[in-house]
């Protein structure tokens, strides 16, 4: 049986799928990193065949979303420990289930994505009075006034990035020191020679389409502290500095070379 998308996604936004499998493939193994018993659920009913990217997708760029889910979920988790009713917006959440794994029961969360991604997520995660989905394109300029500043922010943004320009980057988060107190802001990256890749490994031999490349790349992270909007890098690791420990000579071989050309990033950043 070919894979076939009978979902009604467009092509950046089905690439959503991705991180989805990884994290219930990651589930089911004997010795999980990360267990994730919603992404595990939503896999077993979407009407979706996932054998292209079973086949085709490498156990590196699969590690590599388990990484970002642990440091991201890490992250989150120091957050509400100090700020336990704060504010999280997760910006391009697709079916991401970060909230399931994370929640401290006071917290208030956002999620946000186009119309069709907010369509189907609502098919198999349930909103409540503390987790609410913002059907909008992050560029709209009226989805901020929907979340109250008066408590302490934070940003997510996990594989979304790479898909705008450093341009209009920039001008989003002017955007977030011209409208919020301060946020605090969670994102994964690459250098120029890890969007090559990324764009040859993972997006053409998942079967994704080609409107769904990558775009955005930075050598040096800390560069984004010279926009001059305030931004202030609290912590920047290669994807698997934490991680090689856990996998098989060969692939700590891999990780290794991957951490060292900086093919991918995670980072924490404060603005304002």
């Amino acid at each position: 049986m070919s894979d076939k998308n009978v979902l009604g996604l467009g092509n950046v936004q089905k690439t959503l799928l991705l991180p989805l499998w990884g994290r219930a493939i990651e589930t089911r193994k004997k010795k999980p990193l990360l267990i994730d018993k919603m992404a595990a659920s939503i896999i077993q009913s979407i009407p979706y065949y996932f054998t292209t990217i079973a086949r085709n997708i490498s156990k590196l760029s699969q590690a590599s979303w388990i990484a970002r889910s642990i440091y991201f979920d890490h992250k989150i988790k120091a957050f509400i420990n100090q700020y336990p009713d704060a504010t999280v917006i997760n910006i391009g959440c697709g079916l991401d289930t970060t909230f399931d794994r994370i929640d401290n029961g006071k917290l208030t969360w956002f999620e946000l994505d186009l119309p069709d991604v907010i369509e189907l997520r609502k098919k198999y995660i349930p909103e409540s009075d503390r987790r609410k989905f913002i059907t909008a394109s992050v560029f709209d300029p009226e989805w901020l006034k929907e979340i109250p500043d008066e408590k302490p922010l934070m940003f997510l943004f996990a594989g979304v990035l790479y898909y705008f320009t450093e341009e209009n980057i920039k001008k989003l988060f002017t955007r977030f020191v011209n409208e919020c107190p301060a946020v605090e802001i969670l994102f994964d990256y690459s250098s120029s020679k890890g969007i090559e890749m990324a764009n040859k490994m993972v997006i053409k031999r998942s079967g994704m389409d080609e409107s769904a490349k990558l775009i955005w790349g930075i050598e040096d992270i800390y560069e984004m502290e010279n926009w001059g909007i305030g931004i202030k890098v609290l912590d920047s690791i290669p994807m698997f500095q934490y991680h090689k420990k856990n996998y098989p000579f060969y692939k700590r071989v891999r990780m290794s070379f991957s951490d060292k050309l900086k093919i991918m990033s995670l980072a924490h950043i404060r603005i304002g």
